[in-house]
């Protein structure tokens, strides 16, 4: 067994957990104090970076990449795209000393709510009271383009620049706030406080009118709550969700889509019932077209952006600034090895996490996974990792899930990738 030092002290550890306060208010902001818990994560570690066996194939991935990017068909794009991916697969394994059991998974989930309270204010803010930007500090360095009214016009975006991206974060999120919601040995004013937060980011969701945002708050409900609670969560569930599948069957009678509309929301209603103006933009269009792609050069792709430039040259005359699915933007940037290596290491930590029970493990672990599920998920079709917040709050995920899977390995005696020191003795 591995002896755990207090959650308290450690500039490493204090430095992530600064990191993730102020991730969602600026990336910029939260890079400092995380770049320091990554070095002090990543000192005297056993086994090292080369030999941690969740980073040979992210390193491997990287070697190609950077081949890739040699022969690459767009350019300083190529090169510049790497950075969507080779410092964060660092921020992977350094991180994991910092979650390495359930109380700072715990601690660094309650740190990305806290953070989220400002996306939150000025969320609500702009949609009910017209606040609108820019606000910037640091002489124009960080600067939120709080739009009135929303990004687009009447869609809650807050601090981020897309409602989109707003509600993939405000998604990936609610299940920390449904485990505290949950957690019964908080006080009972933590838990009431924690439920008026749970409140908001639905409300907030709702808000968003992000599809996958509001697909999300249904998926992680059964996996936060337990496999316990499924006799009669999931009947509940499907009655309650039957006004969206009525609506988005073809087949579903006119009198009884008409009836399940009127029981929605105006905002989602539309939200729903919006098609696209041309049949060429829908996503499988687009999925098409990457097909097409990576058939070309399946082996190193064609660096990335590729998809953003050649859409508009070969398929229609309309930007686009991805594919909407990862595997996809992957696979034409960077070539079908790197994404097997990639979305294998992804699956293998939500699956290995299944199977060492975390179902059954306390509540915020359960959320842990629910929330990784939730962000892989969203990245089936669509791509919020593109918003530097999003990208390292889905590596913190997996560092946390990675975490996970090795505390239950240390817990059986079989924990063999386990750091050789804490992060409060390597830090400088």
């Amino acid at each position: 067994m591995i002896s755990r030092a207090p959650l308290s002290g450690g500039p490493g550890w204090l430095a992530f957990q600064a990191g993730l306060f102020l991730l969602p208010s600026s990336a910029l902001l939260a890079a400092i104090p995380l770049f320091v818990s990554c070095v002090a994560g990543s000192r005297g570690r056993q086994p090292s970076l080369w030999q941690d066996r969740w980073m040979v194939p992210l390193l491997l991935a990287s070697v190609l990449m950077v081949i890739g990017a040699c022969m690459a068909e767009t350019g300083g794009l190529a090169w510049a795209g790497l950075a969507n991916w080779i410092p964060f697969f660092w921020g992977f394994w350094a991180f994991r000393p910092f979650l390495d059991c359930v109380e700072r998974r715990q601690r660094a989930a309650r740190w990305l709510l806290a953070g989220t309270v400002p996306v939150l204010v000025t969320g609500f803010g702009q949609m009910l009271f017209g606040w609108s930007g820019p606000w910037q500090c640091l002489g124009g360095a960080i600067i939120w383009f709080l739009g009135p009214g929303g990004q687009p016009e009447g869609r809650l975006s807050g601090l981020f620049d897309y409602a989109n991206v707003a509600g993939a974060w405000l998604g990936v999120i609610w299940p920390f706030a449904l485990a505290a919601v949950l957690h019964r040995r908080d006080a009972r004013w933590c838990r009431a406080l924690a439920l008026l937060l749970s409140a908001l980011i639905v409300a907030a969701v709702i808000l968003t009118r992000s599809r996958n945002a509001m697909a999300a708050l249904m998926v992680a409900l059964p996996w936060v709550l337990g496999p316990l609670q499924w006799g009669w969560l999931f009947p509940l569930l499907l009655l309650a969700t039957a006004p969206i599948w009525l609506i988005v069957w073809p087949g579903a009678p006119t009198g009884l889509q008409q009836w399940a509309a009127d029981l929605l929301p105006d905002s989602v209603r539309q939200r729903l019932l919006e098609k696209q103006a041309t049949g060429s933009l829908t996503r499988l269009a687009q999925w098409r077209f990457g097909l097409d792609l990576i058939a070309q050069r399946p082996w190193l792709g064609w660096g990335a952006a590729a998809f953003s430039v050649l859409y508009p040259i070969h398929a229609q005359r309309k930007w686009h600034g991805h594919s909407h699915n990862l595997p996809l933007e992957l696979g034409v940037s960077h070539g079908l090895p790197v994404t097997v290596l990639v979305v294998s290491v992804v699956l293998a930590l939500l699956v290995l996490a299944l199977r060492q029970g975390i179902l059954r493990s306390a509540t915020m672990d359960r959320a842990w996974w629910a929330a990784t599920l939730v962000m892989v998920a969203m990245h089936a079709s669509d791509l919020p990792f593109f918003d530097s917040r999003l990208n390292i709050l889905g590596w913190v995920l997996l560092a946390g899930l990675c975490g996970f899977n090795q505390e239950s390995w240390s817990g059986s005696g079989l924990d063999r990738d386990a750091p050789a020191v804490l992060p409060e003795s390597a830090d400088p």
